[in-house]
């Protein structure tokens, strides 16, 4: 993930404070039961021979990397529907592959979110429903991730987008343009259309865009893209930060979150969210979460996460 990705040696000058609590998540947390809450800790892929002999088990063929990743995560991020609608008997494999507590949050297609009109793509979006519904249970939240030229005045077009399929299928939106973030108008329009449909804002908490580290909650779920930086040690204190977040959020009547770790080349992801999953066990001990564990630790032996 490139977008906002700064020079390592720039990372010790950066502010990774989280924003402030935006005082809109009270009303949108406000008037629930004490929540029965789901967490969610992936990564971003999990076709990576690297992991083989410490996540996934020696010798394992890649046939099987689904299934390992699927018993050492519980999400993923699925950027495989970014580049094509998958075919129904693929969605079939992928949910036959994982355990029923896994969920995957695909990404809608880029020639849908990238479409010059967003209504120009509805076959296409009707099609994409048609099948990812496949995943049945093991469907988490799809999100639209718009390009960074999609700005406040595409808002109505965003809008019908939402009429039509925030009901078919759970929803999430990033967008990346600063206007949204920089124009307080276009933040509060943005925010109020997405809570009036029940989809969620996503969260991307990156080095060079701290602006898209917005905070805001738009439906009692959350979605945080946390990219990370090769486990520069500012990953650390970041990820303690939204433990505390979340527990924060959680304890108000947050029901769902998922914090899907970015790593360079995705190599670094699994120790990342072994930490993050630690981290939120202590400040959400009930959330029953699970998460990476090294295979020389399953068979007895001594291995350092963070060697």
């Amino acid at each position: 993930m490139d977008f906002g990705k700064v020079p390592h040696a720039a990372l010790d000058a950066i502010d990774f404070s989280l924003p402030a609590e935006p005082p809109e998540n009270a009303r949108v947390l406000s008037g629930a039961a004490p929540p029965v809450v789901r967490l969610y800790v992936g990564a971003t892929g999990y076709n990576m021979k690297a992991w083989v002999g410490r996540w996934y088990p020696a010798g394992t063929p890649e046939s099987r990397f689904l299934a390992c990743y699927g018993q050492q995560f519980n999400a993923i991020e699925h950027n495989t529907t970014h580049y094509r609608i998958p075919e129904p008997n693929l969605v079939t494999h992928w949910r036959n592959a994982v355990p029923e507590d896994f969920r995957f949050c695909p990404k809608i297609p880029q020639l849908i979110s990238h479409a010059r009109r967003l209504s120009e793509a509805q076959s296409s979006m009707e099609r994409f429903c048609e099948i990812i519904v496949g995943l049945e249970n093991r469907l988490g939240c799809c999100f639209l991730q718009l390009p960074p030229y999609f700005g406040p005045e595409r808002l109505r077009e965003l809008e019908h987008f939402l009429i039509v399929f925030s009901n078919r299928i759970p929803l999430a939106v990033e967008v990346r343009h600063p206007a949204f973030f920089s124009q307080k108008e276009a933040q509060q329009a943005l925010f109020n259309l997405l809570r009036a449909h029940q989809v969620t804002a996503v969260i991307t908490d990156v080095a060079g865009r701290r602006d898209v580290c917005h905070g805001h909650l738009t439906t009692r779920r959350t979605i945080i893209r946390f990219v990370g930086n090769a486990l520069h040690p500012t990953d650390f204190t970041r990820t303690q930060a939204w433990a505390e977040r979340l527990a924060y959020w959680v304890h108000a009547g947050l029901e769902e979150a998922y914090f899907f770790c970015h790593e360079p080349d995705n190599l670094l992801a699994p120790e990342l969210a072994a930490f993050a999953v630690e981290a939120f066990r202590k400040h959400i001990p009930h959330a029953g979460l699970r998460g990476p564990i090294p295979r020389a630790s399953l068979s007895g032996g001594q291995i350092d996460l963070f060697e």
